[in-house]
């Protein structure tokens, strides 16, 4: 194990990023773009909430006020659908010439999806709602990478599943990275979320356990309060597991966020890592259902699993469907 690196360079690199911010803000649905900002609470400036007992955490807007008018478009999802979500350094989007886009490369951390059942998806009141936590990329103990790391080498892309057991409704879908690069001690994570307003059709009838925002969180959970500047065996994602519909901590399918490698495909959720190992000698040949299969930059396989096929999003992104 190589020891930590000193606090002096750890400042350094705080220094050198201190402005590298973050946005979401684009949504696809089963790999069709549903407009830029579009059903997005957009904030004007792409800072992070430090506080985890700050109302800013729920959806942002506080620390970071929305830009007006807030979307009131509802974006239509079905239950058991994918839903990818789209990371930019600034809302001009991908810039590919911007060594910080989607975020710069120091902010490693984890990425989650939450979900919570609202009467009205344009509501502006957010607090009080009650979240489940579908989604989740921690730390690959590995090769210590990390979801941040997966995101960026995707081009600002996470792809995940809305469980297809939930009740219909209009949600909000809380999407959010935490980079752990100044969290040796609290305030030092940097929190950035945004919450994109849906309408989910089809499900079921299962009530998931929630938690709450502000409150899922605190200042010493071992996942917010960290030095990430050494080799780590092992990382807790903060909040609580990932919701399943079969009963299990997290979705089958948590490795089709993730571009598929020829080495190997691991699931980088801390839950399930042992369950979904055995994917990997069969997806390392071909692209799994839902998997990213072409782009710019991209360089895994290019072929999908069948009956799959590579369907063209955008220059950026193909995606197995």
């Amino acid at each position: 194990m190589r020891r930590a690196l000193s606090c002096s360079l750890i400042c350094v690199a705080i220094a050198l990023s201190s402005s590298a911010h973050t946005i979401f803000q684009e949504v696809y649905v089963n790999g069709v773009d549903q407009g830029h900002e579009n059903g997005i609470r957009v904030p004007t400036y792409d800072g992070p909430v430090t506080d985890v007992t700050s109302n800013g955490l729920i959806c942002n807007g506080v620390e970071n006020p929305f830009q007006t008018p807030v979307s009131t478009d509802i974006i239509t999802v079905a239950a058991g659908a994918t839903v990818t979500a789209e990371w930019h350094h600034t809302l001009a989007g991908a810039d590919p010439t911007d060594s910080a886009d989607p975020v710069d490369p120091s902010h490693k951390g984890p990425v989650m999806s939450y979900l919570a059942q609202i009467p009205d998806a344009t509501q502006t009141d957010v607090t009080g709602l009650k979240w489940f936590k579908i989604w989740e990329d921690g730390l690959d103990v590995s090769d210590q990478t990390w979801g941040v790391d997966r995101m960026i080498a995707n081009k600002g892309k996470v792809t995940f599943t809305i469980p297809s057991c939930i009740p219909a409704g209009q949600y909000l879908l809380r999407h959010e990275m935490i980079a752990l690069h100044a969290a040796n001690s609290y305030p030092g994570a940097q929190f950035y979320l945004e919450c994109a307003q849906l309408q989910i059709t089809g499900g079921g009838s299962t009530q998931p356990a929630t938690v709450s925002f502000p409150g899922a969180y605190s200042g010493t959970d071992p996942g917010v309060k960290i030095n990430i500047y050494q080799t780590l065996s092992n990382y807790t994602i903060p909040g609580p597991a990932v919701f399943s519909c079969d009963g299990s901590s997290a979705p089958s399918s948590a490795t089709a966020s993730q571009p598929v490698s020829s080495s190997s495909v691991v699931s980088h959720s801390s839950s399930v890592a042992s369950s979904s190992a055995p994917a990997a000698s069969t997806a390392a040949a071909a692209a799994a259902h839902y998997a990213q299969c072409g782009g710019i930059g991209y360089t895994g396989p290019t072929t999908c699993a069948s009956p799959y096929a590579c369907v063209v999003s955008s220059e950026y992104y193909s995606q197995c469907l």
